[in-house]
């Protein structure tokens, strides 16, 4: 009885570790950047989209690249988002009160993507709050659009130009 006790534990420590091990197999990043511009002329005080941005996701290509195919991936999410101001380089988002920034493939599936309610002051980088939404379709197709809302804080007297860095969880099939 005391060999089956000790076992037990043993066994369930294998396991985890297994799967873990086959997780990793087949499970993926994708990484992107694009360059966001607000207008000086962006009225303040109220959540306003700005321009969208259409981004090809080169997807079949990573995803051949991976050892899989689009209908093997199983779940996308996203991992990460962080926004830099770039230009001006004296500039940092005290300009900046909230922002959700958006995906969609039309107008018709836009969805949530990730946000930050507070925007801290000070600073050249943010991370915003991934959303749980599941993202496989706008992953897997030829490209999705970006649209991103946010809520100016004071008048900018001239464009301040952000790079939005991406970087979506894969995890799929193996070929």
């Amino acid at each position: 009885m005391k060999k089956v006790l000790f076992y037990i534990p043993l066994l369930l420590v294998l396991v985890s570790v297994g799967c873990k091990k086959i997780d990793k197999l087949l499970t993926f990043y994708i990484e992107d950047s694009q360059n966001i511009k607000v207008s000086g002329s962006f009225p303040f005080g109220q959540l306003v989209p700005l321009t969208p941005l259409t981004v090809p996701t080169k997807s079949e290509e990573k995803f051949s690249n991976e050892g899989t195919r689009a209908d093997l991936v199983k779940n996308v999410s996203l991992n990460r988002l962080t926004l830099t101001v770039t230009d001006p380089s004296s500039e940092n988002f005290d300009f900046q009160r909230r922002i959700e920034i958006y995906i969609s493939t039309d107008n018709n599936d836009q969805i949530l993507l990730a946000s930050l309610p507070q925007v801290p002051q000070g600073v050249k980088t943010i991370t915003l709050d991934p959303s749980t939404a599941v993202l496989d379709k706008y992953i897997k197709a030829k490209s999705y659009t970006l649209t991103t809302k946010a809520e100016i804080g004071k008048p900018i007297s001239s464009d301040i130009t952000l790079r939005c860095d991406t970087r979506f969880k894969v995890t799929a099939d193996p070929l």
